[in-house]
Protein backbone atom coordinates (compact mmCIF):
# COMPACT_ATOMS: atom_id res chain seq x y z
CA UNK A 1 0.00 0.00 0.00
CA UNK A 2 1.03 3.46 -0.40
CA UNK A 3 -2.02 5.76 0.67
CA UNK A 4 -5.29 5.05 1.89
CA UNK A 5 -8.46 7.32 1.40
CA UNK A 6 -11.07 6.66 3.81
CA UNK A 7 -14.17 9.53 4.08
CA UNK A 8 -16.22 8.94 7.20
CA UNK A 9 -18.36 11.87 6.38
CA UNK A 10 -18.90 14.84 3.98
CA UNK A 11 -21.64 17.19 3.91
CA UNK A 12 -22.90 20.07 5.33
CA UNK A 13 -23.39 17.94 9.14
CA UNK A 14 -19.88 16.97 9.20
CA UNK A 15 -16.79 16.44 7.37
CA UNK A 16 -14.12 13.79 8.29
CA UNK A 17 -11.41 11.58 6.20
CA UNK A 18 -8.39 9.58 7.11
CA UNK A 19 -5.26 9.99 4.84
CA UNK A 20 -2.76 6.83 5.57
CA UNK A 21 0.47 5.59 4.69
CA UNK A 22 1.89 2.18 5.78
CA UNK A 23 3.02 3.77 9.02
CA UNK A 24 1.21 6.99 9.31
CA UNK A 25 -2.84 7.73 9.83
CA UNK A 26 -3.93 11.33 9.65
CA UNK A 27 -7.07 12.41 10.43
CA UNK A 28 -8.29 15.01 7.97
CA UNK A 29 -11.37 17.37 9.63
CA UNK A 30 -12.84 16.77 12.96
CA UNK A 31 -16.54 17.31 11.74
CA UNK A 32 -18.64 14.48 13.64
CA UNK A 33 -18.89 14.14 17.44
CA UNK A 34 -16.09 12.46 18.98
CA UNK A 35 -18.58 9.43 19.62
CA UNK A 36 -19.32 9.27 16.38
CA UNK A 37 -16.21 9.38 14.97
CA UNK A 38 -15.31 6.10 16.34
CA UNK A 39 -18.18 4.72 15.62
CA UNK A 40 -17.55 5.35 11.63
CA UNK A 41 -13.77 4.27 12.13
CA UNK A 42 -15.13 1.03 13.41
CA UNK A 43 -17.48 0.69 10.59
CA UNK A 44 -14.27 1.74 8.20
CA UNK A 45 -12.01 -1.22 9.63
CA UNK A 46 -9.50 2.20 10.72
CA UNK A 47 -8.26 1.80 14.21
CA UNK A 48 -8.24 4.78 16.19
CA UNK A 49 -4.93 3.73 18.36
CA UNK A 50 -3.25 4.37 14.89
CA UNK A 51 -4.24 7.69 13.84
CA UNK A 52 -1.15 9.70 13.83
CA UNK A 53 -2.53 13.50 14.34
CA UNK A 54 -5.68 15.55 12.74
CA UNK A 55 -4.89 18.21 10.42
CA UNK A 56 -7.81 20.99 10.28
CA UNK A 57 -9.18 22.60 6.44
CA UNK A 58 -11.24 25.61 8.69
CA UNK A 59 -12.67 26.34 11.54
CA UNK A 60 -16.30 25.99 10.65
CA UNK A 61 -18.42 23.51 13.12
CA UNK A 62 -18.92 21.50 10.05
CA UNK A 63 -15.27 20.74 10.20
CA UNK A 64 -14.18 21.02 13.71
CA UNK A 65 -17.20 20.54 15.88
CA UNK A 66 -15.41 17.30 17.35
CA UNK A 67 -12.06 18.27 17.56
CA UNK A 68 -11.63 19.41 21.31
CA UNK A 69 -13.11 15.89 22.73
CA UNK A 70 -11.11 13.84 19.96
CA UNK A 71 -7.64 15.13 20.30
CA UNK A 72 -8.53 14.59 23.83
CA UNK A 73 -9.14 10.81 23.37
CA UNK A 74 -6.60 10.03 20.98
CA UNK A 75 -3.82 12.39 22.54
CA UNK A 76 -2.46 12.97 19.09
CA UNK A 77 -1.37 16.58 17.87
CA UNK A 78 -3.69 18.68 15.84
CA UNK A 79 -2.40 21.11 12.78
CA UNK A 80 -4.28 24.39 11.83
CA UNK A 81 -3.18 27.89 10.91
CA UNK A 82 -3.06 30.15 13.30
CA UNK A 83 -6.19 32.37 12.44
CA UNK A 84 -8.08 29.04 12.32
CA UNK A 85 -7.09 28.18 15.60
CA UNK A 86 -7.75 31.42 16.78
CA UNK A 87 -11.36 31.52 15.28
CA UNK A 88 -11.57 28.00 16.45
CA UNK A 89 -10.80 28.90 20.06
CA UNK A 90 -13.19 32.01 20.00
CA UNK A 91 -16.50 29.74 18.52
CA UNK A 92 -15.52 27.06 21.07
CA UNK A 93 -15.45 29.31 24.22
CA UNK A 94 -19.02 30.74 23.05
CA UNK A 95 -20.55 27.74 21.72
CA UNK A 96 -19.42 24.33 22.56
CA UNK A 97 -17.58 25.08 26.22
CA UNK A 98 -19.29 28.60 26.79
CA UNK A 99 -19.62 26.40 30.60
CA UNK A 100 -16.44 25.38 30.54
CA UNK A 101 -14.48 27.76 28.40
CA UNK A 102 -11.00 26.02 29.85
CA UNK A 103 -11.87 23.13 27.36
CA UNK A 104 -11.54 25.34 24.12
CA UNK A 105 -8.20 24.04 23.62
CA UNK A 106 -5.89 21.36 22.64
CA UNK A 107 -2.76 19.92 24.45
CA UNK A 108 -0.55 19.65 21.42
CA UNK A 109 -0.91 22.46 18.88
CA UNK A 110 1.41 22.85 15.62
CA UNK A 111 0.83 25.63 13.67
CA UNK A 112 1.27 25.91 9.63
CA UNK A 113 1.28 27.66 7.11
CA UNK A 114 -0.55 27.64 3.83
CA UNK A 115 1.92 27.18 0.82
CA UNK A 116 4.51 25.96 3.06
CA UNK A 117 5.15 22.00 3.53
CA UNK A 118 5.42 19.56 6.48
CA UNK A 119 5.35 16.49 7.21
CA UNK A 120 3.62 13.77 9.06
CA UNK A 121 5.57 10.92 10.16
CA UNK A 122 5.88 9.37 6.27
CA UNK A 123 3.13 11.60 4.65
CA UNK A 124 4.17 15.38 3.16
CA UNK A 125 1.35 17.68 3.40
CA UNK A 126 1.23 20.59 0.95
CA UNK A 127 -1.44 23.19 2.20
CA UNK A 128 -2.45 25.73 -0.30
CA UNK A 129 -5.14 28.74 0.25
CA UNK A 130 -8.67 28.46 -0.75
CA UNK A 131 -11.68 31.15 -1.10
CA UNK A 132 -14.48 30.45 1.37
CA UNK A 133 -15.80 32.81 3.90
CA UNK A 134 -13.41 31.40 6.71
CA UNK A 135 -10.54 32.88 8.35
CA UNK A 136 -7.94 31.15 6.54
CA UNK A 137 -9.35 27.84 4.81
CA UNK A 138 -7.37 25.24 2.90
CA UNK A 139 -6.69 22.36 1.05
CA UNK A 140 -4.43 19.63 1.29
CA UNK A 141 -2.61 17.56 -1.28
CA UNK A 142 -1.01 14.59 0.67
CA UNK A 143 2.13 12.87 -0.57
CA UNK A 144 3.71 9.10 0.24
CA UNK A 145 6.27 7.77 -2.04
CA UNK A 146 5.54 9.70 -4.82
CA UNK A 147 1.05 9.08 -4.85
CA UNK A 148 -0.26 12.04 -4.32
CA UNK A 149 -4.03 12.53 -3.17
CA UNK A 150 -5.66 16.33 -3.18
CA UNK A 151 -8.49 16.89 -0.64
CA UNK A 152 -10.07 20.16 -1.65
CA UNK A 153 -13.49 21.09 -0.50
CA UNK A 154 -15.63 24.49 1.08
CA UNK A 155 -14.04 27.17 -1.96
CA UNK A 156 -16.63 29.06 -4.28
CA UNK A 157 -14.47 28.58 -7.00
CA UNK A 158 -11.12 27.08 -8.40
CA UNK A 159 -8.70 29.91 -8.57
CA UNK A 160 -5.60 29.58 -10.67
CA UNK A 161 -3.57 28.46 -7.22
CA UNK A 162 -6.01 25.50 -6.36
CA UNK A 163 -6.05 23.79 -10.07
CA UNK A 164 -2.06 24.17 -9.94
CA UNK A 165 -2.30 22.34 -6.35
CA UNK A 166 -4.44 20.19 -7.73
CA UNK A 167 -1.87 19.03 -10.56
CA UNK A 168 -0.72 15.33 -11.14
CA UNK A 169 -3.19 13.88 -7.88
CA UNK A 170 -3.80 10.05 -7.54
CA UNK A 171 -6.64 10.38 -6.43
CA UNK A 172 -8.68 13.19 -5.41
CA UNK A 173 -11.80 14.61 -2.81
CA UNK A 174 -13.28 17.62 -4.28
CA UNK A 175 -16.40 19.82 -3.87
CA UNK A 176 -19.31 19.26 -5.74
CA UNK A 177 -21.73 20.98 -3.71
CA UNK A 178 -24.93 22.08 -5.13
CA UNK A 179 -27.00 21.93 -8.06
CA UNK A 180 -27.99 25.80 -9.62
CA UNK A 181 -31.40 25.00 -10.37
CA UNK A 182 -32.07 23.12 -6.73
CA UNK A 183 -30.12 26.20 -4.92
CA UNK A 184 -31.95 28.73 -6.72
CA UNK A 185 -35.27 27.16 -6.34
CA UNK A 186 -34.82 25.73 -2.59
CA UNK A 187 -35.60 26.43 0.74
CA UNK A 188 -32.83 28.61 1.68
CA UNK A 189 -33.35 32.27 2.35
CA UNK A 190 -32.06 34.22 -0.55
CA UNK A 191 -28.94 35.53 2.02
CA UNK A 192 -27.66 31.87 2.40
CA UNK A 193 -28.52 31.45 -1.49
CA UNK A 194 -26.33 34.35 -2.33
CA UNK A 195 -23.76 32.98 -0.15
CA UNK A 196 -23.78 29.08 -1.23
CA UNK A 197 -23.12 30.82 -4.67
CA UNK A 198 -20.39 33.44 -3.80
CA UNK A 199 -16.77 33.20 -4.67
CA UNK A 200 -16.11 32.51 -1.16
CA UNK A 201 -18.97 30.17 -0.99
CA UNK A 202 -19.43 26.23 -2.38
CA UNK A 203 -18.69 24.83 -5.59
CA UNK A 204 -21.85 23.79 -7.74
CA UNK A 205 -21.77 20.99 -9.71
CA UNK A 206 -21.40 22.94 -13.02
CA UNK A 207 -18.42 25.25 -11.92
CA UNK A 208 -16.40 21.44 -11.07
CA UNK A 209 -17.54 20.39 -14.18
CA UNK A 210 -16.17 23.63 -16.24
CA UNK A 211 -12.65 22.46 -14.45
CA UNK A 212 -13.37 18.80 -15.53
CA UNK A 213 -13.88 19.55 -19.09
CA UNK A 214 -11.05 22.44 -19.46
CA UNK A 215 -8.33 22.09 -16.81
CA UNK A 216 -8.11 19.18 -14.98
CA UNK A 217 -5.13 16.59 -16.20
CA UNK A 218 -7.15 13.78 -16.05
CA UNK A 219 -4.50 11.65 -13.80
CA UNK A 220 -5.90 10.44 -10.97
CA UNK A 221 -7.22 6.97 -10.51
CA UNK A 222 -10.51 8.15 -8.22
CA UNK A 223 -12.66 10.95 -8.36
CA UNK A 224 -14.64 11.45 -5.26
CA UNK A 225 -17.36 14.10 -5.41
CA UNK A 226 -18.05 15.10 -1.96
CA UNK A 227 -19.62 18.16 0.38
CA UNK A 228 -22.53 17.66 -1.35
CA UNK A 229 -25.69 19.44 -0.49
CA UNK A 230 -28.54 17.44 1.14
CA UNK A 231 -30.92 20.20 -0.09
CA UNK A 232 -30.06 21.28 -3.03
CA UNK A 233 -28.55 18.14 -4.79
CA UNK A 234 -28.54 14.55 -5.00
CA UNK A 235 -25.82 12.23 -6.13
CA UNK A 236 -26.78 11.20 -9.21
CA UNK A 237 -27.10 14.82 -10.19
CA UNK A 238 -23.34 15.49 -9.62
CA UNK A 239 -22.24 12.33 -10.78
CA UNK A 240 -24.15 13.08 -14.21
CA UNK A 241 -22.56 16.18 -14.08
CA UNK A 242 -19.27 15.35 -14.24
CA UNK A 243 -19.14 12.19 -16.08
CA UNK A 244 -20.77 15.09 -18.77
CA UNK A 245 -17.87 17.07 -18.85
CA UNK A 246 -15.46 14.32 -19.02
CA UNK A 247 -17.08 13.00 -21.57
CA UNK A 248 -15.59 14.98 -24.44
CA UNK A 249 -12.34 13.00 -23.11
CA UNK A 250 -13.89 9.43 -23.33
CA UNK A 251 -10.55 7.99 -21.83
CA UNK A 252 -11.02 9.53 -18.61
CA UNK A 253 -13.89 8.43 -18.03
CA UNK A 254 -12.67 4.62 -17.92
CA UNK A 255 -9.12 5.89 -15.96
CA UNK A 256 -11.48 7.92 -13.37
CA UNK A 257 -13.07 5.89 -10.92
CA UNK A 258 -16.00 8.29 -9.99
CA UNK A 259 -17.92 7.98 -6.51
CA UNK A 260 -19.66 10.41 -4.24
CA UNK A 261 -19.26 10.51 -0.31
CA UNK A 262 -21.52 10.36 1.72
CA UNK A 263 -22.95 11.98 5.04
CA UNK A 264 -24.71 9.41 6.82
CA UNK A 265 -22.48 6.64 6.65
CA UNK A 266 -18.61 5.91 5.66
CA UNK A 267 -17.14 5.25 2.26
CA UNK A 268 -15.15 1.90 1.84
CA UNK A 269 -11.94 3.00 1.49
CA UNK A 270 -9.82 3.44 -1.48
CA UNK A 271 -6.09 2.19 -2.05
CA UNK A 272 -4.14 4.00 -3.92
Amino acid sequence: MAVRLTVLASGSRGNSSIVASSSTRILVDAGLSAKETLRRMALAGEDPAQISAIVITHEHSDHVSGLAVLARKLAVPVYMTEATHHDWHKWSRRTQFKERPESAHVERLEHFHAGHRFHIGDISVQPFTIPHDAADPVGFVFTVEGVRVGVCTDLGYLPPNVRHALRGCDGLLIESNHDLEMLRNGPYPWSVKQRVMSRVGHLSNEELGKFLESDYDGGAAFLVLAHLSENNNHPDLARASAERALAPRRSLLHANRLTTARQAEPLEPIWL
